[in-house]
């Protein structure tokens, strides 16, 4: 997928779900959505659009430039993040490596200090962590943290999956027994809802 497919990815997405804007971690877990028709999208698909992402949230400055093996890591955290959310809203066990995960990327920030190093050529000698690396790092870092405080804190009851089918996005229940993500999958709800009763009704 090229720059111009991930910015039409961005425009057919759906808009952010409620608790979106409190928690990044909540929004993180949504960049990934099924839609109906067998359609989908992924706003980390691409390296480009992972950086436009992160700097959109302020977890990277917008001229860092993401490889895809960063976008790959924020891509695996997103699945176990995602994994934990599930797990959270089913109260049911949450996968070992799923936790491992999340524990790992809380503490893999890199100090600021230059680290030390050696090599043959030059012994011993002081060197900064890459500086694409420690970014990402830090954002990574910054959303387990944040996802963590979500399935702990006092929000973590309201924490649900979208009940409109296909939609497997995340949301917190901010209005009464509002179980979709957004007026889209709300409509198609209560679309379902009254087909299904003018069916029973005919029968």
């Amino acid at each position: 997928m090229d720059d111009t497919q991930a910015t039409d990815t961005a425009q057919t997405a759906l808009p952010p779900a409620p608790g979106a804007d409190q928690y990044r971690s909540l929004a993180f877990a949504d960049t990934v959505a099924t839609l109906p028709a067998g359609q989908s999208y992924d706003l980390l698909a691409t390296p480009g659009s992972a950086m436009h992402w992160l700097a959109a949230h302020d977890l990277v400055a917008p001229d860092v430039r993401l490889y895809e093996v960063c976008a790959q890591r924020m891509r695996t955290l997103r699945g176990h993040v995602r994994i934990l959310f599930a797990a959270r809203v089913e109260r049911t066990t949450p996968p070992e490596d799923s936790l491992r995960a999340v524990n790992e990327a809380l503490t893999a920030a890199p100090p600021t200090a230059p680290l030390l190093a050696w090599d043959a050529a030059q012994g011993l000698r002081r060197v900064q962590a890459h500086p694409i690396d420690r970014a990402v790092n830090h954002a990574l870092a910054a959303l387990a943290a944040d996802a963590a405080d979500l399935v702990t804190g006092p929000d973590a009851g309201i924490l649900a999956a979208c009940g409109s089918a296909p939609c497997d996005r995340f949301l917190l229940r901010t209005h009464g027994r509002r179980h979709w993500c957004s007026t889209r999958c709300g409509d198609r709800a209560r679309a379902a809802r009254a087909y299904a009763r003018r069916v029973s009704a005919s029968h």
